[in-house]
């Protein structure tokens, strides 16, 4: 594994920065970071990389602050262990609360690598453009245990499939759609995000089998690192750990409401 330094920290942090401007309606640079708006209840509303770049002054904090309040929602804060301390500083001074910790991981990639396709009944391949509709039903319907489903959900979904960037694969049983997941590449880094598995198909390897078809697909980019993030004891960390990822910090995740 890479040692884990502020380089690659910052590497990790930006390539879901990145992603989430890509996907947004709104955007901005902000303190070091890139924030992002898609409606009140998107996932994607949040800033990351916040602190990552040095100093952070409070002028720069209420700018961030008025990005999303203005719009009519909360600051919700992606933080990574290594921002600066000026942040955490001016943090401690507001109300903020914790929201979550979610883990980081990353799988080096060797150029011509031969990824082994895990033994399984379905079948993976890459989502046609004509499947927008049906991989985001798909997509929205495994999240909705976790996340209410909405129309803004949607299309979220949708945007991570039209990203330029990146590549979406289904896992098929018998021609019916069970599962999905995306992958994009920057700089050579692999992002793997948006994967879930409809519940009448789990523990059936859909997953696995859309970890190796994407990992293919990275090698095949020239990418040198492949990374993800989920939930700290997650069957989702379980099988990317079983592909050959590792964690490598948490994130935390603060929020503000406007007084």
């Amino acid at each position: 594994m890479p040692f884990v330094d502020e380089s690659l920290a910052k590497r990790l942090e930006m390539i879901t920065a990145r992603s989430g401007q890509e996907c947004a309606d709104v955007w901005a640079e902000i303190a070091g970071g890139i924030a992002t708006f898609s409606g009140i209840d998107s996932p994607i509303t949040q800033a990351f990389g916040a602190g990552l770049h040095g100093p952070v002054t409070e002028s720069e904090l209420d700018r961030l602050e008025d990005f999303f309040f203005s719009r009519g929602a909360p600051v919700a804060l992606e933080l990574c262990p290594f921002i600066h301390p000026s942040l955490i500083g001016l943090l401690k001074a507001r109300p903020y609360r914790l929201e979550e910790f979610s883990n980081v991981l990353v799988r080096e990639l060797d150029p011509g690598e031969e990824i082994p396709s895990p033994d399984s009944t379905l079948e993976v391949r890459e989502a046609r453009p004509q499947e927008i509709t049906r991989y985001s039903e798909v997509v929205a319907e495994a999240f909705s245990e976790y996340v209410p489903i909405s129309e803004t959900l949607r299309r979220v979904i949708e945007n991570f499939f039209r990203r330029p960037s990146g590549r979406c694969f289904l896992a098929l049983a018998d021609g019916e759609v069970a599962a999905g997941g995306c992958v994009s590449e920057d700089q050579r880094l692999a992002e793997f995000y948006g994967a879930a598995t409809l519940a009448r198909f789990r523990n059936r390897g859909a997953q696995s089998i859309l970890i190796a078809a994407r990992l293919k697909w990275a090698v095949q980019q020239g990418c040198d690192l492949a990374t993800t993030s989920t939930q700290p004891g997650s069957s989702s960390q379980r099988n990317y750990e079983r592909a050959g990822f590792r964690v490598v910090y948490t994130r935390t995740k603060v929020v503000r409401n406007k007084s």
